[in-house]
């Protein structure tokens, strides 16, 4: 076993006990009952059953990452990479279609052993906690038009990237960092538009008290909204939602309809308050921008890594090829996506408080901020005591009680001084 497959099994070994042993000391957590503030916003009923939800989840992600790895190793160990490429060299000619159809051929059967374990959660542990509304006629079409995205988007850029790298030289890192960049962008303005009205009807808001809410507050902060939609959330779950799409001054305001039907006026404003937070502190740009700079890392350590014939051998490829390449340094990379997921969360959580501190600055009524978590965090039985290395590794948001802990520190500052001043966006 050579250096390369030795490097790659340890990461993908490690990645999976990093998890697992998050998600033990997780439900372990369960036991000790969560800090007092946090408590007494359930119900017994409701604690009592966002406690089961949390344990019954958490096998099922445990058993699917295991058997994940395990198809992966033995597809590996015995020759199914290499095996795979003889099959597809075989059956059509030229490097982009090959590469075309070796990936997808991996992704389809990635997506094969994951499948069940998406019907699971969505119709039996969803189902049993009364938040699956999904039919299964929609769970299909999602699934569908899912792979169709896929295939379209992702074998575009599949076959930019394999042509540049085959003929663009020394520079064709560069190229692929332009293009996957310009992309990325690209995606950004026309999702609102074609990507996501394939999976929700996006209506425009009737006028009236929630809507000039709303735009009053945008205006009061100079956010520049094209239009509030009302989107169906509640086809596919009973939880709620909101978020903007778009760049510039093409943004919409998108709210879940379960969310509309659960919240007051003011509590809807101070949570889109915190969005607007994100945005005139720049959390977007400085998302996309840390994105860019990755992708452009990624892209450079993959153009060194291409020529390397030991890669190839550690996976009983005896011929390089771009898109093997591809997939041997996606696996490689595992140790660094890893540590990056978990820099990027404790960045994103961050950002998290500085948007808070942005609505209740701003917000008309800031107490509906918390108000608003509060509720969230009762309806979608939201774990009430993640463990501290569980919130390390997966939590992009802070945990409920650190998070109103932060928000009643700043109410308690503002209402003393009597002054609400954000700071300078």
């Amino acid at each position: 076993m050579n250096t390369y497959a030795v490097v790659v099994l340890a990461a993908l070994v490690a990645k999976l006990l990093l998890h697992t042993v998050a998600d033990a000391l997780n439900v372990r957590a369960l036991e000790r009952g969560a800090p007092g503030a946090v408590r007494a916003l359930y119900s017994e009923e409701d604690y009592e059953r966002s406690v089961r939800y949390v344990r019954a989840a958490t096998p099922v992600e445990v058993v699917e990452r295991s058997l994940l790895l395990a198809v992966i190793l033995a597809f590996w160990f015995l020759g199914g990479f290499g095996w795979l490429d003889t099959q597809v060299r075989a059956t059509v000619d030229g490097d982009v279609l090959r590469g075309l159809l070796y990936v997808g051929s991996l992704m389809a059967g990635y997506a094969a052993v994951s499948l069940p374990f998406d019907v699971y959660r969505t119709f039996v542990v969803e189902q049993r906690f009364g938040f699956n509304r999904t039919s299964p006629a929609t769970f299909a079409s999602d699934r569908l038009k899912g792979l169709v995205l896929v295939a379209l988007i992702g074998g575009v850029l599949l076959a930019g990237v394999q042509f540049l790298f085959l003929h663009a030289g020394g520079a064709a890192w560069l190229w692929c960092w332009a293009m996957v960049v310009g992309f990325s962008l690209l995606t950004q303005v026309i999702a609102p538009v074609l990507i996501l009205p394939l999976f929700n009807r996006f209506n425009p808001m009737p006028d009236g008290t929630l809507k000039n809410a709303i735009l009053d507050y945008a205006r009061s902060v100079r956010f520049p909204v094209e239009n509030v939609y009302v989107i169906d959330g509640s086809k596919r779950s009973s939880r709620a939602n909101a978020y903007f799409t778009g760049l510039g001054r093409h943004k919409r305001i998108a709210l879940f309809d379960t969310m509309v039907d659960q919240h007051t006026v003011p509590e809807m404003v101070a949570v889109l308050a915190h969005e607007v937070g994100h945005y005139r502190r720049r959390h977007v740009t400085k998302g996309l921008l840390l994105a860019a700079a990755h992708a452009g890392v990624a892209l450079y350590l993959l153009s060194f890594f291409l020529g390397r014939p030991g890669l190839y051998a550690a996976f009983f490829l005896s011929e390089p090829s771009v898109y093997a390449g591809l997939v041997f340094f996606a696996l490689l990379y595992t140790p660094i996506d890893a540590v990056l997921s978990m820099g990027l969360n404790v960045l994103s959580r961050r950002n998290e408080y500085e948007a808070d501190r942005f609505a209740l600055a701003t917000a008309p009524e800031p107490r509906g901020l918390p108000d608003a978590l509060k509720k969230l965090a009762v309806v979608n039985l939201a774990n009430p005591n993640p463990h501290p290395f569980y919130v390390f590794v997966n939590y992009s948001h802070p945990p409920l009680g650190l998070r109103l802990g932060a928000i009643d520190e700043q109410l308690h500052s503002q209402e003393v001084s009597g002054r609400r001043t954000p700071a300078p966006a």
